[in-house]
């Protein structure tokens, strides 16, 4: 400890990265890239030449038992340095390290006591989960976030070495699964980072329409993003040998959901400022309120500032009444505006009818696991997840559906003033 303070303290002065990472964390790194990554493969391998591939039980007994091992020694030597404070970038990587091999243990059941594989329930085990659960919550606490890997560590904080980025397998399916969820998640900041420069603007202004054709475009490229996944991605590799790394599980004596693609501030930012969903709904504030430490402390600054911003929607709906809607500008602008809707609406549908339904709802099924209870990352069994996610998705795409806040009857009369 006393050496990287030392170093941070001698080069303060000097053009270079006061930052440093332990040799221990680097090892731990290298590990969770290359060893770790192949026993997770082998694993996924023998479980998908079982008849069950959901029965793991007595499956790959001595490569868990090789996780454990490897994953102990890696880990208490962290524990042991008191690694937490060398700053947020490389705290938050670390964290997601710590919470790959926590959701790597709970996807093998090696942290099930279930009465079976009792070669696995040894002090190793105990002590290293233990001790993961411990520095995990220590960074978790200092960085302001949740104490388990969350979706950035995959997506848009996930360095590449020599052209490959982190993944729990080398198998191609996940590698395109994070490849194409990382494309989506930025396309939704391109279109809020354009959306939130309108705010300064005004829904009047002239370059108000360009930031608008910049967020439909973004929300295009989400579009065809979605259907390349939809097109290219295994079903059964994804069901069976990807999603199970995005369990809920316990850190310490709480249980935290599994990670989310949309656990990222740029969508909700989008569904706020459009005014297809808003901050005083109690449905969706709870949404948020859910997610925001499973964002990085960046996200929620924004996302908080948005839920207190006026919307778009309702910029234009005062322009309208007070007389505007004849006006050049506002026909343009509003006529973009409302594509911008259409355009982050067929997002959600998309993703509800055609993503969900393929990769979780018709093989969860097939195999007769619909309710399952650790079948969704979020936790709940899937038709109460189907629920929440339909509900969503009507918000989003402005639906015309009773007993939801839907703006449907604010946009259908934007719609017709453009008529008028």
């Amino acid at each position: 400890m006393l050496t990287r303070i030392c170093y941070r303290e001698a080069n303060k002065n000097h053009h270079l990265d006061p930052i440093m990472t332990t040799e221990n964390t680097q090892n731990f790194d290298h590990w969770i890239r290359h060893g770790f990554k192949q026993i997770n493969t082998e694993l996924e391998l023998l479980y998908n030449q079982q008849s069950d591939p959901e029965n793991l039980s007595g499956v790959g007994i001595e490569l868990k038992n090789q996780l454990i091992r490897e994953g102990d020694e890696l880990i208490q030597v962290l524990l042991l340095e008191g690694n937490t404070d060398e700053g947020f970038d490389p705290g938050f990587d670390l964290l997601g390290n710590v919470g790959f091999f926590m959701a790597a243990c709970r996807r093998h059941e090696i942290d099930q006591d279930d009465g079976t594989d009792n070669d696995l329930r040894s002090d190793a085990l105990q002590r290293t989960l233990k001790a993961a659960s411990a520095l995990s919550l220590q960074l978790g606490a200092s960085l302001g976030v949740v104490p388990r890997f969350a979706s950035a560590h995959l997506e848009t904080h996930n360095s590449a070495q020599n052209g490959t980025s982190k993944s729990f397998t080398n198998l191609a399916d996940e590698k395109l699964f994070i490849e194409y969820n990382t494309r989506g998640v930025f396309a939704f900041i391109r279109a809020s980072q354009a959306l939130l420069a309108c705010l300064p603007l005004g829904v009047s202004h002239a370059v108000t329409y360009d930031l608008l054709v910049a967020a439909k475009s973004a929300l295009n490229d989400v579009v065809v993003n979605n259907q390349e996944l939809f097109d290219k991605l295994d079903t059964d590799s994804f069901f069976y040998n990807v999603r199970p790394y995005y369990k809920p599980h316990k850190v310490g004596l709480r249980e935290y959901r599994g990670a989310n693609a949309g656990d990222f501030a740029g969508i909700n930012v989008i569904d706020l400022l459009l005014g297809l969903c808003r901050a005083d709904d109690p449905y969706y504030s709870q949404l948020l309120v859910d997610k925001f430490l499973f964002m990085r402390p960046e996200d929620q600054l924004v996302l908080r500032d948005c839920m207190r911003r006026p919307s778009l929607m309702d910029g234009f709906l005062e322009c309208h009444q007070r007389g505007e809607h004849d006006q050049p500008w506002y026909k343009r602008n509003l006529a973009m505006f409302l594509e911008v809707c259409d355009a982050h609406g067929e997002t959600a549908l998309q993703h509800h009818h055609m993503l969900i339904k393929k990769f979780i709802e018709v093989p969860a099924d097939k195999a007769e696991l619909t309710d399952k209870l650790d079948l969704t990352a979020s936790g709940p069994p899937l038709p109460v997840m189907l629920r929440g996610l339909k509900k969503l998705c009507d918000l989003r795409s402005a639906a015309d559906v009773a007993g939801i806040p839907s703006r449907y009857t604010d946009v259908s009369r934007l719609k017709e003033s453009l008529r008028s």
